[in-house]
């Protein structure tokens, strides 16, 4: 889909003389694998008149690394199946890594208890992809928003969580008489706007918006998109953003980071990965967004089939339907590497200057 025409400009992208110390969350050598072997028992199998322990798994996320700057809108992108919403999920620590390092502020946070959590869940909030199934039915707006006002400040009285769960309905354009009716009463677009109150209710500085926009209609998309961006603005907060909509980041990021099957591909900033994408999984990305302009490239047809994450192909793993891989980029993984204009690419093709 195109671009909501109501959504506002992009924000700036961030100067060269940034420093690393800018960060606010790190992520180093992530990976994540779901088993489908089942129990102990279930993974026994006879194989040459032997028994053996026979172990499958998902691949899900594959040594991912990424650097978020504080202040800024660092959107991750690809399509469906490619890790994006795990790795989200593991950073808001609602999926343990199986290897890797998840920092925020310096602190690593991806071996912490539920309870030694709890300081960081003030400070980092989740936007989910669904606003029908994110809000619990049994409770009105009223109390789903004092839900976390009441977990996060214990010492406040009644009379100030009352006032500020109105104070943060009015900052997202909800009637405060909205806090008698329950979820079910209230469209998709309602609903989310909703959830971004409960997200910003304990002041947060971080949010991992899950595709916070995809279940809403087209009309409705570009309102909240703009809503984000405005509480962005007015409170200075960074996001994780989570889309497949190529769009949107152009509206909305500040930096991208392309994802393919469990690794990532490129980051760069908005501005120079729609002008000059670089690693060819990319340029076929961009190459599949609908534009007006006769001088467009031309769109980039892959072939094959995205391989499956239970059986990952060696070296790089898109060298399958890449036109460009050559010996290497089937036996040698690619890392990410920094380029003149600070964008990171992990392609052999890029390296050996082929492409």
């Amino acid at each position: 889909m195109t671009a909501p025409a109501e959504a506002k400009a992009a924000h700036p992208t961030p100067t060269q003389n940034e420093k690393s110390d800018d960060s606010l969350l790190q992520i180093r050598g992530l990976n994540k694998r779901f088993s489908l072997s089942g129990d102990f028992l279930e993974q026994l199998r006879f194989k040459g008149g032997k028994l053996v322990r026979h172990q499958e798994y998902v691949h899900a996320i594959n040594g991912v690394d990424l650097d978020i700057k504080r202040g800024e809108a660092l959107c991750v992108v690809g399509e469906s199946g490619c890790g994006k919403s795990t790795v989200a999920r593991m950073v808001m620590g609602l999926i343990t890594p199986s290897e890797g390092e998840i920092r925020y502020a310096g602190e690593r946070i991806d071996n912490l208890s539920s309870r030694q959590l709890l300081p960081y869940r003030k400070r980092m909030q989740m936007i989910f992809q669904n606003p029908y199934a994110s809000l619990n039915p049994r409770m009105t707006i009223q109390q789903t928003l004092e839900e976390p006002l009441r977990l996060h400040h214990p010492d406040w009285d009644r009379e100030k969580i009352e006032q500020k769960v109105e104070d943060v309905m009015r900052s997202v354009g909800i009637d405060p008489d909205w806090g008698k009716r329950f979820g079910h009463e209230f469209s998709g677009g309602q609903r989310q706007r909703i959830a971004i109150a409960r997200a910003l209710a304990v002041d947060p500085e971080f949010i991992v918006a899950d595709e916070p926009i995809s279940a809403l209609d087209v009309s409705i998309q570009a309102q909240v998109l703009n809503l984000l961006m405005e509480a962005q603005q007015e409170r200075n907060l960074t996001y994780l953003f989570i889309t497949h909509d190529l769009a949107v980041v152009e509206h909305f990021g500040t930096r991208v980071a392309v994802m393919y099957l469990g690794t990532v591909c490129e980051i760069a900033t908005t501005s120079t990965l729609f002008a000059k994408p670089r690693h060819p999984y990319t340029q076929a990305l961009l190459s599949a967004i609908p534009r007006l302009e006769d001088d467009r490239p031309q769109h980039i047809r892959l072939s094959g089939e995205v391989p499956t994450p239970v059986n990952l192909p060696t070296g790089c793993v898109f060298h399958g339907r890449c036109p460009h891989a050559n010996a290497r980029c089937k036996q040698e993984i690619p890392v990410l590497q920094t380029q003149d204009d600070g964008t990171r690419v992990a392609c052999h093709a890029v390296e050996e200057g082929r492409l």
